[in-house]
């Protein structure tokens, strides 16, 4: 499985309610360097697990700038007031569209449940915190499009039902930054679940649930767009269940994948276009008919004369049920940054049985209260 329990895990001392009654948050020291991992890790394996996020719903905005990760700086509408979506509707007073497209900073809540059917993609400006706990909104029809927008937080929404050639569960694209996605459930969309494209970067993925769908998540457009070399996504605590690739694909980006657990893919698992550099950390791959976990796809960007791959270092994964993990011997691993060269802390756990029941359960869309606004 690899060493991993708690070695770069950052809780709070202070345990709150968990996001799922059947785990409980254990108390451990925060602040762990990357540089120096916990030595009695035969002890710490007795704990219960290390999760992320203990305070979270502790109060409304307690989500602002709490992102592990590249999208660690997202505040969301934290300056803003309170925006209540009294409707369904597609537009319209109190619509959710006449919210996300106002130019002030806004925390954004639901008063009611139900479908919103989008007729056309849905737009954020920056500053906005879609926060959908306390209430079941489902998005069909279209998805979410952030575009040229900064400190976006997007929680606890369903994203089911997307129609027409470019019907993407959430686009980010162009130039975007400091996105937070978190405790999202996404499938059934005739495009892409999430996109993440045109320079778009410092974006967090994180607690949602992927499910009977093809093209989950694409980062890179394809390889004109050298731009790209500039993104870095992480995605952590995810469960991928049966989706077919892009878990992610990744083309230039430098991606952080720890805690995942993905199963059953159609055709990969993983995958690194061009010039991309992906640390997979800790996280569980379970494969069905199509073993191999990671798969490499040599192009061609634009200012270069020869294709190549991007490159994978694999940390404590693990391979279940026949899974090979496809690792190439022949890719170089001294390119692929570490993401302590970026943030000092983040919260890992050994891949285990307990690992695996969390994420098939606590992930997506959760049933909580909506926090006080206090």
């Amino acid at each position: 499985m690899g060493n991993c329990h708690g070695r770069y895990s950052i809780l709070s001392h202070h345990p709150a309610p968990p996001p799922c009654d059947h785990y409980k948050y254990p108390s451990v020291p925060s602040n762990v360097s990357p540089q120096a991992p916990t030595s009695n890790s035969s002890s710490n394996t007795k704990m219960a697990l290390s999760l992320p996020y203990a305070n979270i719903d502790s109060s409304l905005r307690a989500l602002a700038g709490q992102a592990e990760g590249f999208g660690r700086l997202a505040i969301g509408g934290l300056q803003g007031p309170l925006y209540h979506v009294t409707t369904l509707a597609d537009d319209g007073p109190g619509s959710l569209r006449d919210g996300c497209r106002r130019k002030d900073p806004l925390w954004i809540v639901f008063q009611v449940s139900g479908k919103i059917e989008l007729k056309s993609y849905l737009s954020i400006s920056s500053y906005k915190t879609i926060d959908g706990r306390g209430q079941r909104i489902k998005i069909s029809g279209k998805g979410f499009r952030v575009k040229e927008s900064e400190h976006v937080i997007i929680c606890n929404i369903e994203f089911k039902g997307g129609k027409g050639p470019d019907a993407d569960g959430i686009q980010i694209k162009p130039k975007s930054k400091h996105i937070w996605i978190d405790r999202c459930s996404l499938s059934h969309f005739d495009d892409g679940l999430i996109d993440i494209t045109r320079e778009s970067t410092d974006i967090t993925i994180s607690r949602c649930q992927f499910s009977d769908h093809d093209k989950t998540i694409l980062i890179g457009a394809d390889p004109s767009h050298t731009g790209d070399r500039c993104m870095e996504v992480t995605i952590h605590h995810c469960f991928f269940n049966g989706t077919r690739q892009r878990h992610p694909r990744v083309r230039f980006a430098k991606v952080h994948l720890y805690n995942n657990y993905t199963r059953n893919w159609g055709i990969y698992a993983v995958c690194a276009s061009v010039e991309s550099q992906i640390f997979s950390q800790c996280n569980i791959y379970e494969a069905g008919e199509k073993k191999v976990a990671f798969k490499y796809l040599p192009e061609k960007a634009a200012d270069k004369a020869e294709a190549t791959a991007g490159s994978i270092r694999s940390e404590g994964d693990l391979f279940v049920c026949g899974t090979q993990s496809g690792l190439s011997a022949q890719a170089s691993q001294n390119n692929i940054f570490h993401p302590s060269e970026f943030y000092s802390t983040w919260t890992v756990e050994a891949p285990s049985d307990e690992l695996k029941h969390f994420l098939e359960h606590c992930t997506g869309w959760q049933s909580i209260p909506r926090p006080a606004d206090c």
